[in-house]
């Protein structure tokens, strides 16, 4: 074959794959016989014809490594060009390179012969990801600029609300759709991105908060593969979950993002949507420092409450807490079919216990203790430049 190395590895259960071609031949790898590599799991050696083996090299060392190598025809310099994809929850471990003999299916031998270019090693990654947390980059075309120059301060979570978490993915990239989400975090934790952050992805829809109208050049989408409502509604993986927290504390060194500002698609567009819904665990994230949360106060059924239809000066007031928080709501003193959407949005988040629209004492307590805790947060400093 004319190639004078191959370098491949994985780890079970989840996989880190790393894939490097080089030498005086003139071949490829290209995107169907890396496929055929990752197909074959379990081998922790990387294997190349006639070299010694290699020192250890850390899993921190190699993420960082260019994703386009063109090789100067030697077996360091192949080995320089290896690219690790790993899930999130492997970032932390180490690995050992081997550099001997060599392993080939003989699909990907072929694959290999019948690509050829000169000495350059392609990558399947259609943009560098922001995160390396990201196991998977999937481009969507969906997606343009950020309008006036807006950079992100806002981090909207969603469900997927689809069967197959896969054929929601391929909703998100398919032209077709018109939308998009700047991350999928998958149940087992596995992270696709599929919009650079600096790009404005569309998943917000009709939506607004703290007077903002145009979410999406503010935000970054994350989609959260879970059926939602209408398929049963099962419970988050805390896999999952924390694979999600390691996502957006990443997000949160890069860009200027205040914890109250962490939101569910919910809460930007009530009276449309209600995911990621009540059983997403908001409290497991704010005390992993993603998000605000208080305890909710208790669920007294005595004492006022207010109803689809009621008018008076308290139920202003009650608007106007909420809109202070961030909620787009009018402060019409009648409690009219958009006040009853924004409480229940407000109760899926902060106080799922029971998730009716109707503005109790607890409901109204834990408005109150949000805006306090809000009030005594030191402000939040201006992300570092990075390029």
């Amino acid at each position: 074959m004319g190639y004078h190395g191959i370098y491949w590895a994985s780890i079970q259960p989840a996989w880190a794959g790393a894939v490097a071609l080089a030498g005086g031949g003139n071949s490829s790898l290209t995107a169907l016989a890396l496929k055929e590599w990752l197909r074959v799991r379990g081998r922790r050696r990387i294997f190349a014809p006639g070299m010694e083996p290699a020192t250890a090299t850390r899993l921190s060392d190699i993420h960082r490594l260019p994703r386009h190598i063109h090789s100067c025809g030697s077996p360091d310099a192949a080995m320089s060009a290896a690219m690790l994809v790993a899930r999130s929850w492997f970032l932390h471990t180490h690995f050992v390179l081997f550099r001997r003999g060599v392993h080939v299916t003989r699909h990907a031998s072929r694959l290999i012969e019948q690509f050829r270019c000169p000495r350059m090693v392609m990558l399947v990654s259609e943009f560098r990801p922001d995160s390396c947390v990201v196991a998977e980059v999937r481009a969507s075309p969906n997606h343009g600029e950020r309008k006036g120059a807006a950079k992100p301060d806002m981090v909207v979570l969603h469900y997927t609300g689809m069967r197959d978490s896969r054929i929601a993915l391929e909703h998100l990239c398919s032209p077709a759709s018109d939308v998009s989400a700047h991350y999928v975090v998958m149940e087992d934790g596995h992270i696709i991105q599929c919009v650079p952050e600096s790009r404005r992805a569309w998943h917000a829809g009709v939506s607004s908060w703290a007077g903002e109208t145009d979410i999406n050049s503010c935000s970054i989408g994350i989609e959260i593969a879970n059926p939602g409502h209408d398929y049963g509604y099962p419970d988050f993986p805390r896999r999952q979950i924390a694979a999600l927290i390691a996502l957006c504390r990443g997000i949160f060194t890069r860009h200027n993002i205040a914890p109250e500002r962490v939101l569910g698609h919910s809460d930007i567009a009530p009276a449309r949507k209600s995911d990621p819904g009540e059983k997403f665990p908001w409290r497991l994230l704010h005390d992993s420092g993603v998000g605000l949360w208080v305890k909710p106060a208790p669920i007294n059924n005595s004492g006022r409450i207010f109803v689809l239809g009621d008018r008076d000066a308290e139920v202003e007031t009650l608007q106007m807490s909420l809109r202070n928080f961030g909620y787009g709501i009018a402060s019409s003193g009648h409690y009219d079919s958009e006040t009853m959407a924004v409480v229940a949005a407000f109760q899926r988040h902060f106080r799922p216990a029971r998730v009716d629209g109707i503005a109790d004492i607890s409901t109204v307590a834990t408005l109150g203790a949000l805006l306090a805790a809000r009030a005594t947060r030191p402000t939040v400093k201006p992300a570092p430049n990075r390029r």
